[in-house]
């Protein structure tokens, strides 16, 4: 019995050393997304920068001992990801303009009076900041030595879960954007064509639901 747990000590370190950049990459950003849903901070835009955002950079940089450019903050091969974020913004944004009316979206998304888009707008660029360096940054580069482009599969994951109790066409749609968004930001080597397909997406949607285009 003795040797039998020695062994399996000695296996469980060896798991531990050998994972522990993917234990460390997916133990902290599921701590993160548990975090920002019970202990908000201020609000829904700070928080996600502060929990999505600048908690993974300092685990880089205490934890992994990285430099944090190299997780998709630099601009990447923009030569690869522009003609993707063009393409998909010409397909996507007619298609924003006619879900807009369905009643499950008009229903989320409908604000009170009053509703300032611009400061809207400046919130969404802040909140997505933390959202898309957490999935497109953190996630899928500090995964990606180990599992390839299987990382964009592993990001895509919780970037869906995150997005149940929204309206069911989008959810089901983020399957195939954490995806693709996925793809792009591991080809072009940059969390940044993510960041900006998302916030567009985002006002777009706000803009066609809100009648204001």
């Amino acid at each position: 019995m003795p040797n039998n747990f020695s062994l399996d000590l000695n296996n469980l370190v060896g798991f531990l050393r050998a994972w522990y950049q993917e234990i460390v990459v997916i133990g902290f950003a599921t701590l993160f997304m548990i975090l920002h849903a019970h202990h908000e901070i201020e609000n829904f835009w700070i928080s996600s920068l502060v929990y999505f955002g600048l908690l993974p950079v300092l685990v880089i940089l205490i934890f992994l001992r990285k430099n944090p450019l190299n997780f998709g903050l630099r601009i990447g091969n923009y030569r690869v990801w522009i003609p993707y974020v063009v393409i998909f913004l010409v397909i996507a944004i007619p298609v924003l303009y006619f879900t807009s009316d369905m009643s499950s979206v008009q229903g989320y998304y409908r604000t009170h009076r009053g509703f300032d888009f611009a400061t809207y707008a400046l919130q969404i660029g802040v909140y997505m900041l933390g959202w898309e360096f957490l999935f497109r940054g953190f996630m899928l580069f500090g995964l990606k030595d180990k599992f390839k482009e299987g990382s964009i599969i592993v990001q895509m994951i919780p970037f869906v879960l995150l997005h149940i109790g929204k309206p069911e066409i989008e959810t089901i749609s983020t399957i195939f954007t954490g995806l693709l968004w996925g793809y792009i930001c591991y080809r072009g080597k940059s969390f940044w064509p993510a960041y900006i397909m998302h916030v567009v997406v985002n006002l777009s949607n706000k803009a066609f639901v809100l009648g204001l285009v």
